[in-house]
């Protein structure tokens, strides 16, 4: 089970009624009817839905991810974690570089690719670039409208959007994102499912993760230190400490730290209120950010994700005289991860830094699924305590506006 630990001299003590009116009121949030992610992990008809598209389409090659933000950074993330165990190529498609786009779709043959289309309005205006460029390679090659379904998939909305009206006419079949369920909260949904299943990982077992954690996040009896947490972050921010650094030691999860940062960023930066996320990952971020982590500004939480049991291993034992060889040949390589994490947690405590130490038994789909809620849960609790609304995003919103009409006035 994941688990975690405040190290710092900072504590919180939140008066008993204080703590109680907070907990209640995010329990009220998880609970609500309109907030869909937290009982996602106990939704197994989402997931038959994917297999089903999943064994229509098993047979291609190649799968090409279009998606922005929350529509692509959790598959991406599962991905990189779990890794790809069947020979099927992907492609996430999730910016509107021209020079990147070229790049990633010369190789593909598009005759035997699947295309995943991911948008729950079916407007966001990357999204329908990239379809637009696809349906026209696809036109390119000779592909007629009648055929799209054999090509297409799309994950919206369950009732509305501009996706919903093209499945009904071209016949496409339609993955669902729950209504009560926004973007940044969605890898839980078909939206990580699809591209998940193609890669040959055990959806169920992340499924399975995420719902043995529920309880330590949303029981206080059970999950004090949890709800402890989350109070001495909303501490630390009224004392103007309002940077989040996510560091887990390990290859594998530095996607995670790109997933966070848009879950953390987007959901509690809010009317002069948040806690800037600063993705980094270990040991590779000593050597260059722990420099500031360790002696810059004490303007940061560092939360430190430490992998307690690798797959794979290596000996380092060697026969070469050197000193440095000679010190390292005894041990493996996850001794020397483990004693680096070690060696920067008491060197963050001797220098007076908030750390938040989080132990994952390992890189699997169980532990996967219990660190995604715990990060949407501790969101959501900060969020509230901060009394901003972690599930809006006004700020993203207004950079529409103005993008509109910007091409208005250059058409």
């Amino acid at each position: 089970m994941l688990n975690w630990k405040i190290n710092s001299t900072h504590e919180s003590n939140p008066s008993d009624a204080a703590y109680t009116e907070a907990v209640q009121a995010y329990q009220k949030t998880i609970g609500s009817p309109e907030i869909g992610f937290f009982n996602l992990p106990k939704n197994r008809e989402l997931l038959a839905e994917s297999v089903k598209v999943f064994e229509r389409f098993k047979h291609k090659k190649y799968f090409i991810h279009v998606g922005i933000g929350g529509s692509a950074l959790g598959p991406e993330m599962i991905l990189k974690a779990l890794g790809n165990r069947s020979g099927v190529e992907f492609v996430f498609v999730n910016n509107i570089d021209p020079d990147d786009l070229h790049r990633q779709l010369e190789s593909v043959n598009l005759s035997e690719a699947l295309i995943y289309v991911v948008s729950k309005s079916g407007t966001t205006a990357e999204t329908v670039a990239a379809m637009s460029i696809l349906i026209g390679q696809l036109e390119g090659a000779g592909v007629k409208e009648k055929d799209f379904k054999d090509y297409f998939v799309f994950c919206t909305d369950p009732v509305k959007g501009e996706l919903r009206k093209l499945s009904s006419q071209w016949g496409v079949a339609t993955l669902t994102i729950p209504s009560n369920v926004g973007g940044r909260f969605s890898v839980l949904t078909p939206v990580g499912f699809l591209p998940a299943l193609f890669s040959g990982i055990d959806v169920q077992d992340i499924l399975e993760g995420a719902e043995d954690i529920q309880r330590h996040l949303s029981d206080p009896k059970i999950g004090a230190e949890f709800f402890r947490l989350a109070f001495w972050l909303k501490d630390l921010h009224d004392k103007g400490i309002r940077q989040t650094v996510i560091m887990p030691y390990s290859s594998l999860l530095k996607e995670y730290s790109a997933w966070f940062v848009q879950l953390w960023a987007e959901s509690l930066g809010k009317e002069g209120k948040g806690l800037t996320p600063i993705p980094a990952y270990g040991a590779t971020d000593q050597h260059s950010q722990m420099q500031l982590f360790m002696e810059g500004p004490a303007d940061k939480v560092l939360l430190l994700i430490e992998v307690e049991n690798f797959s794979k291993d290596f000996s380092l034992k060697n026969s070469l005289s050197g000193e440095s060889f000679k010190n390292l040949a005894p041990f493996k390589l996850s001794q020397l991860m483990k004693a680096e994490f070690e060696g920067t947690l008491m060197a963050l405590r001797e220098n007076g830094r908030h750390v938040v130490h989080l132990k994952m038994p390992a890189v699997q789909e169980e532990y996967l699924g219990q660190l995604i809620l715990f990060a949407e849960c501790l969101t959501v609790m900060v969020g509230n305590l901060l009394k901003v609304d972690p599930f809006n995003q006004p700020g993203v919103e207004a950079g529409k506006k103005f993008a509109n009409a910007w091409l208005k006035n250059n058409q």
